[in-house]
């Protein structure tokens, strides 16, 4: 007799994952931030195991089957993990070249005592977006804004708050970003498509954190110095060849980007051409990050160059706050993040294949009426993993994974998945106080997670943003009649 498979129960597709997360509470409790060198993925790896177990021997799926869907859910990321390997290549020539530093060179030049929580946000969102993370952004920059907010007599937590929230949101925003990756990656669609598409809910809502940021700097009025600033931006001057020719580069990125150039080309070619202007503009930098003395300039550019591209190089300068910014990884930077990504495809693989993904979707999607319920469940979700798991990649992940035939059955396209889960999941994380993201910001900054958590007002305002967009039907993208014949069929298949 021939075994068939079974469809699982409720419990069934439950247990992996409340073995998940709990074992990444254990995980995270042990290592900490750490986490992403290796043991949150063999978390993933060992949950797989669990799953693989119920599926072979509770629902009777052959190995095989689980393996083509382990292998069929790897591919659905190779897209992104190229992107990502690219990303890491390009802040590898940028910062080489001097395109980042005169970034956060010319970022720091807003700063205005009269403005100052606002020139915090705008500042921290400037360095956030040409380095794409937000980790960087606030142990850099961040450190030197809060020492200034306090001489100018704010308050600790309403200055982390301004921050955190510039962060988050160039973060969210920067095609450098590693969740700005994931979340298109988990949804389907990509990377600039989601980018564009986010800016209908991120847009407004740093607009209306800067209008609370202003209000409160204005009826403070504070007064005090700017010169830790200074210092940094001397710092910068004297080691990089800033101009504004520099900006050549990103420029034409961002045509490429809006001409719809596909991901993959448009960074190869800001990667490549970053490279070019280092040799151009920073010779200094060629020479010291080569440093090789009795060797032609050509061979020294050649070396870092390639160094840039593929590894970690970093500029020495007498600041160590200049310091901690002028470093990158280059592609191998991102091997880390790609290794989770794979481990978290594996899990979903065999949880999408043996249909416990399904049978919890099918569970909340019971509950959920409309297209603003959906959202609503969705950043319910995200938060919900952030608050469980501590780990905002996970968070975005399996989401991602739960609700993106979800979306497509309702003829909602993916960028409204992917918008959504950076709006609920990347933004909190910071907000949970045992969450890798806020433990890393308080420990950083030396500031409680609850002190600094009600003054995030673009992670507090973000969330909400989404989940009304969703119930007034704004901002949302629908498939075609033809698109969703094909989508029918496909499911029916």
């Amino acid at each position: 007799m021939v075994k068939t498979r079974k469809e699982p129960s409720l419990i069934e597709a439950l247990i992996p994952i409340l073995f998940l997360i709990v074992l990444l509470v254990i995980n995270i409790g042990i290592f900490g931030t750490d986490g992403l060198e290796g043991s949150n993925q063999m978390v993933l790896v060992i949950s797989s195991a669990v799953a693989a177990s119920i599926a072979v021997f509770r629902l009777r799926i052959k190995w095989e089957t689980l393996q083509d869907g382990i292998v069929k859910s790897i591919s659905s990321a190779m897209s992104s993990i190229l992107i990502l390997l690219l990303i890491g290549a390009l802040a590898g020539t940028w910062m080489l070249s001097g395109i980042v530093p005169a970034m956060i060179y010319y970022g720091l030049q807003v700063l205005n005592p009269t403005i100052f929580l606002i020139a915090a946000v705008i500042v921290s969102a400037v360095v956030s977006i040409s380095t794409g993370s937000s980790w960087t952004t606030v142990a850099t920059v961040g450190v030197a804004l809060l020492g200034i907010g306090k001489a100018l007599g704010f308050g600790e937590g309403i200055i982390a708050g301004a921050i955190i929230s510039g962060a988050y949101f160039g973060d969210k925003m920067s095609p450098l970003s590693d969740t700005t990756n994931l979340a298109p990656a988990m949804a389907g669609t990509d990377l600039f498509t989601h980018i564009r598409h986010m800016t209908k809910t991120t847009v407004p809502s740093i607009l209306i954190t800067l209008v609370i940021f202003g209000v409160i700097g204005f009826t403070t009025g504070a007064e005090g110095s700017v010169e830790q600033v200074k210092g940094i931006s001397t710092v910068i001057l004297e080691k990089f060849n800033i101009n504004g020719w520099l900006f050549i580069v990103p420029v034409v990125v961002l045509v490429l980007i809006v001409k719809k150039v596909p991901a993959v080309p448009a960074l190869l070619a800001g990667a490549l051409l970053g490279g070019v202007f280092a040799i151009i503009f920073q010779p200094q930098i060629i020479y010291l990050i080569a440093s090789e003395e009795g060797v032609s300039y050509a061979y020294s550019a050649f070396k870092a160059v390639m160094m840039a591209l593929y590894g970690e190089i970093s500029v020495v300068t007498s600041n160590d706050v200049v310091n901690e910014l002028l470093i990158t990884g280059g592609m191998a930077g991102m091997l880390n993040t790609i290794w989770l990504i794979i481990c978290a495809m594996i899990f979903g693989g065999i949880m999408e294949e043996s249909r416990m993904l399904a049978v919890l979707a099918e569970a909340v999607i019971r509950k959920v009426h409309s297209i603003g319920s959906l959202v609503a469940s969705t950043a319910a979700t995200c938060m919900f993993f952030n608050v469980t798991t501590s780990d905002q990649y996970l968070a975005i992940l399996v989401p991602g994974r739960m609700y993106a035939d979800i979306y497509r059955k309702r003829g909602l396209k993916p960028e409204n998945l992917s918008r959504t889960l950076e709006d609920s999941a990347t933004v909190t994380s910071v907000l949970v106080p045992w969450n890798t993201c806020g433990a890393t910001q308080a420990s950083v900054l030396g500031v409680a997670t609850l002190t600094y958590a009600p003054y995030c007002f673009f992670n507090i305002i973000s969330p909400f943003m989404t989940i009304m967009y969703g119930y007034l039907k704004l901002g949302i993208n629908y498939y075609s009649e033809e698109e969703m014949e094909e989508i029918k069929k496909e499911f029916a298949a």
